[in-house]
This record gives C-alpha cells, sequence and structure tokens, in this order.
C-alpha cells in the first residue's frame, strides 16, 4: 500500500526529534511504498539537508513554517491575483466561526467545536480554490474579527484583556500555525494519491491528513510520543497571558478535531494517552504503541561484558531545567557524606541555546561549591567527585560507555514525557533510581526505585540503598533489560505498526483510480495461509477446470478437496430423493380416482 508519511521538524532531515523512530519504521516497512510530507522548522534545518532514504520512498515534498508568508498555489483555476469581494466575505464568515470557537471558555461548550470545524475546514476550501490564505490571515480585516470574538460573550477571561498588540501577534502565530491549509498537497498527485495518512504527531503535522480525509477520503492515523498540546503550553510560557490563552485556545480545538477524525490514534505512552482523553479522543480509538528503540549497541554491556564501578552514578541526558540536576546534586551530597568513595558522573549532549549554556554553567558552580577539590595530601591534586562530560568525548565515546561506567543509573525531572534515557538503562541491565512523572512508572514497570521530584533526601536514600546492595542491583537489572528486550525494541514497534496498516485498509475501500481497472492489483484478494510453504499445500486430486479466472493455490488442497467431495455427496442425495418424489407422484396420477380413496382409507386405517 501507499502511506503518506506527515512530519514536523524531524525526518527526512538530519536533524530534528523524530528523524530516528520514523527512519526506522520506513526501513523496517520496505514492503509498502512511502510518500514523505514534512514541515521544516528552521532555515538551518533545511540548509543540512535530508538522510538518504531508502528506495521505496517515492517522494518527498517539504513546506517551510518558519519563512514569512509567500504567496503560495493560486487555486484551482485562478491566477494569484488577490481575493476579490466575494472572497473576502467567504474569508470574514468562515474566520469568524474559527475565532468565535478560540475564545470560548471550556471544551464542552455547544456548538464551539462544530463551529471551528466549520471554520477550519471552510478556510481549507477556500484556499484550496482561490489561493492562499497568509495575506488574509494577517489582514485588518482578520484582526478586526479577532478583537470582536474575544470581546464576545461567553469569551474566557484572559482573552477579554486581549489589546491590539496581542491580536497582531496571535494573528502571526496563527497564520504559521494554518499555512498548511494553503499547500497544494490535496491532489490526486500527492496526498490524494496515497491509501493512508499516517501523522507522527499532533498539531501542524495532522492538518495535511485532515485535509486529505476531508477531500480526498483518505483514511487518517495519529502517532503521538510526546504530546503536542503539552509541549504547545511549556513554549508559550513566555508569551503574554491573552496571547498564551488564544494559542491554548487554538490547539485544544486542533487536538480535538484531530483525534476526532483519525481513524485511529497512538500514544506512545499511558502519561500521552491520559492527556489525548481529556482533550476528548475516545478511549475506542486509542491504542498504545511504544517507542521503539535499537538495542544492539547496547548488548554487550547488557550481558555483563562491564560490570561498571560500584561506587559509580551515572546521569545521562540534556542538560535543562526540567531535568533538576540542582536537586541531584543535592541529593549526591547526602549520598557522599554516606559513602565517601560515591562518584557522580554527569553526561550531557552539547547545550543548544543561551538558556541551557546559562542552567549548565550554574550547575558546575554549584558541584564546585558543595563538592570542594579534594587531594589525598598536601603534595596531591585535588579532585572533584563530580565529573560533567560530553556525550562523544574521550571520557563517554556513545551512550554504551557512558551507562557502562556506572552501577546505578539516576533520573531526576521533574518534567518528563517518555523517558528515552531510562530504557537505555535498561537495555544496558543497569539499576535505575528515578522521580514519579510523565511516564516514568509505566516504563519501569517495577524494575527500578521510584520516589518523588523535588525530595533530595528520597532520592539519596535510593541510590544508597543500591550502592549498597549489589545482589539486588543485579537482580533488578536483569529484569529491567528483560523488560526493555520485550516491549521497547525496534522489532516490536514496527510489528505493531505492520497490524495497524493493514487492519486500517481492511476497514477503508481502496480510493485510487487504479483500483477500478480490472489488471489492477486488489488488496487481501488472496488468504495468508496460500503463502505458508509445506506439503499440505500440494493439491491432492484433479481440479476441476475453472473457465471463469485464476484459481488461488489454496483451492487445491486436502481440505478444499474434502469440501467438494461432500458437497458432491449431498447434491447427488439430493437429486436421488427429487427423482424419488417425482416417481411416486407420477403413479399417483396414473392411478383411478376410487383408486386413490381406497389407499387413502388403507393409510388412515394403518
Amino acid at each position: 500500500m501507499r502511506i503518506g508519511l506527515l512530519t514536523d521538524g524531524g525526518y527526512p532531515y538530519t536533524t530534528g526529534e523524530s528523524r530516528l523512530w520514523c527512519d526506522r519504521l520506513v526501513r523496517g516497512l520496505a514492503r509498502h511504498e512511502f510518500d514523505i510530507f514534512a514541515l521544516s522548522r528552521s532555515r538551518e534545518q533545511e540548509e543540512r539537508g535530508l538522510i538518504e532514504l531508502p528506495p521505496h520512498v517515492r517522494r518527498v515534498r517539504t513546506a517551510p513554517l518558519w519563512a514569512a508568508p509567500e504567496h503560495h498555489h493560486a487555486g484551482r483555476g485562478r491566477t494569484a491575483r488577490g481575493y476579490g469581494r466575494r472572497e473576502r466575505r467567504e474569508f470574514a464568515a468562515h474566520f469568524g466561526h474559527l475565532a468565535t470557537a478560540l475564545c470560548t471558555e471550556g471544551t464542552d461548550t455547544p456548538g464551539a467545536a462544530d463551529g471551528f470545524a466549520e471554520g477550519l475546514y471552510g478556510l481549507a476550501g477556500l484556499a484550496r480554490e482561490h489561493g492562499g490564505l497568509g495575506g488574509e490571515l494577517r489582514s485588518e480585516a482578520a484582526v478586526r474579527i479577532l478583537e470582536a470574538a474575544c470581546r464576545a460573550p461567553g469569551a474566557n477571561r484572559a482573552v477579554r484583556a486581549a489589546r491590539v498588540p496581542d491580536h497582531l501577534a496571535f494573528a502571526g502565530l496563527l497564520e504559521r500555525a494554518l499555512r498548511p491549509l494553503s499547500l497544494d498537497w490535496y491532489g490526486d498527485d500527492a496526498l490524494g494519491a496515497a491509501d493512508l495518512s499516517h501523522a507522527t504527531s499532533g498539531g501542524s503535522a495532522a492538518l495535511p491528513g485532515l485535509l486529505a480525509k476531508r477531500f480526498c477520503g483518505v483514511p487518517l492515523l495519529v502517532t503521538e510520543y510526546g504530546v503536542q498540546l503539552r509541549a504547545q503550553y511549556l513554549a508559550s510560557g513566555r508569551l503574554a497571558s491573552p496571547v498564551r490563552a488564544l494559542q491554548a485556545g487554538f490547539q485544544r480545538r486542533l487536538a480535538a478535531e484531530v483525534y476526532a477524525r483519525a481513524e485511529l490514534v497512538t500514544p506512545g505512552n499511558t502519561h500521552a494517552r491520559r492527556w489525548q482523553e481529556r482533550c476528548g479522543a475516545d478511549r475506542a480509538k486509542l491504542r498504545t504503541v511504544y517507542p521503539g528503540m535499537s538495542a544492539d549497541r547496547f548488548h554487550a554491556v547488557g550481558e555483563g561484558a562491564y560490570g561498571g564501578d560500584p561506587h559509580t552514578l551515572v546521569w545521562v541526558g540534556r542538560i535543562e531545567p526540567a531535568k533538576d540536576l540542582v536537586a541531584l546534586l543535592h541529593a549526591f551530597a547526602e549520598v557522599r557524606r554516606a559513602d565517601p568513595e560515591a562518584r557522580l558522573r554527569l553526561v550531557s549532549v552539547p547545550a543548544e541555546g543561551g538558556e541551557d549554556a546559562g542552567y549548565l554553567a550554574h550547575c558546575r558552580a554549584l558541584a564546585a561549591q558543595l563538592f570542594p577539590d579534594e587531594a589525598a595530601g598536601a603534595h596531591a591534586v585535588g579532585d572533584n567527585p563530580v565529573s560533567f562530560e560530553e556525550l562523544g568525548g574521550p571520557e563517554a565515546p556513545d551512550l554504551a560507555d557512558a551507562y557502562a561506567a556506572g552501577a546505578v543509573v539516576v533520573l531526576s525531572s521533574v518534567v518528563e514525557g517518555f523517558p528515552l534515557s531510562l530504557v537505555e538503562a535498561m537495555f544496558c541491565g543497569r539499576a535505575t533510581v528515578s522521580t514519579d512523572t510523565g511516564a516514568v512508572v509505566e516504563v519501569i514497570g517495577g524494575t527500578g526505585l521510584v520516589v518523588p521530584p523535588r525530595n533530595p533526601r528520597a532520592l539519596a536514600d535510593a541510590c544508597l540503598s543500591l550502592l549498597h546492595d549489589p545482589e539486588r542491583r543485579a537482580r533488578l537489572g536483569a529484569a529491567a533489560r528483560a523488560r526493555a528486550l520485550e516491549l521497547f525494541t525496534v522489532e516490536q514497534n514496527i510489528a505493531a505498526f505492520r497490524g495497524i496498516y493493514l487492519e486500517l485498509m481492511s476497514h477503508n475501500p481502496v480510493h485510487r483510480e487504479s483500483a477500478g481497472r480490472a489488471d489492477a492489483p486488489r488488496p487481501f484478494a488472496h488468504p495468508a495461509e496460500a503463502h505458508v510453504p509445506g506439503r499440505w499445500a500440494a493439491p491432492t486430486a484433479a481440479r476441476v477446470p475453472n473457465t471463469t479466472g485464476p484459481t488461488p493455490s489454496w483451492a487445491g488442497g486436502p481440505l478444499a478437496v474434502l469440501m467438494r467431495e461432500r458437497l458432491d455427496r449431498r447434491e447427488r442425495l439430493d437429486r436421488r430423493e427429487r427423482l424419488d418424489r417425482r416417481e411416486r407422484l407420477d403413479r399417483r396420477d396414473r392411478l383411478d380416482p376410487r383408486d386413490r380413496l381406497d389407499i387413502a382409507e388403507e393409510g388412515a386405517g394403518a
């Protein structure tokens, strides 16, 4: 089948969040064709180019969400001139429905969801017929409509305080978010030719899937390993309060529409599933599919080739405030008092952005204050028990070396989605101590210790209990590795999506034009047992010539022969009974009427 893979800021670019699992998915399903429709997030991402794609990727189409608004396609049968009076009236009506739904307080307000859908698809249809929406969404008319919706009765209290700068700021954000509506991806030569649209996240990535279903009837599958709505909430923290409320209203309505129109939604964990249910997703449509990770590079460490230092704690991840390394350093101070030989290795990816670099400098200063360099004698060089290392450096060339350096892996986050570092530690057979946040408890599943977040004393006690009990460490590490190999491998992820693709296609007709031709391949034309080798599949009796068309190979097996013989026997018995009945009736008709009466009386007396 042909899959339209929808991505946002990741695959097939060399940078991005979803590029790894998407690449494994595409390469693992080599029997399907893939068309990739990607939204890029920055100029740097586009300049770095695309990764090498497998041959069954037929085409790649990209669109930037970071650039200034451009004049997109002019619509079907129309030049690239601006909107006329009639088109502006249509735009005002559709945008009014959309703005009213965004400003309405509460997700369960009657008619708000229908108003959002009416406005969204109305704008999409307008862009499809008459060209892009970029200029209209930033126009004075759009700002006035937005201002009126913010002041209308029933509007959210936060958006009522919006002023003109807030309206202008949100209009710019909304134009970027709705830019997929103006793309020329929804014809028979693009998403309309796909058998299934698979959005790798919610939000803007799912918008093309919504329109492909609306205009072309293509079924939509949505996968969320990190909830897009939650990410938008966290990213909008620096915006003004009215702009943040408007942005949250748009993302909330969009998420509800995506979940309502999708054939199936596959969250990556129970934490994401709870977010989706709160946004209105039907539980019958939700199916958890854990992300697949490569376990091969951790095989040597997991099988016990590297035992690690029994006094060393290891932390691996990106240094940012959400990881709460401050609490980890204070917890390690407690560990150090009870175990003077303990060490802490912090292995991080290179810092990106001023905020991450500033937080790293703050953590280094705190470590130097809590743990002054210690020396064994007056002439020895002091050593700090806390080391900050970068992944790829001489101390930690790769992830396997980082996890192999210690006996216990620690996670101290206060905000976490799916903890990839914990899964990697489980592949390595390491005991873990982590905070109860996000999907941590679901991933650990009883194979590690979990403590409340922002509690350095509890974190220190858990670390000491494992450092002082090597048998418990080994037992938990072995159980963690077994759990990770069962649930979080690439193979299980690919197998899950292979089954989901076939299931969705079995419930949705193929709408491609070639499906109507007599020589076109038909999905599910041959049952699965036709491809199973073995002696049982060989024919055991002569076949009846078939003049209506080719006979599948499974039709000549022993089961088919037995069924044919049974039907033939039943047909012969039925034919004999019909002949006997006809002979009795004929003999009775030839008798004299008085003889018939005597025969009837004799039968009654008997």
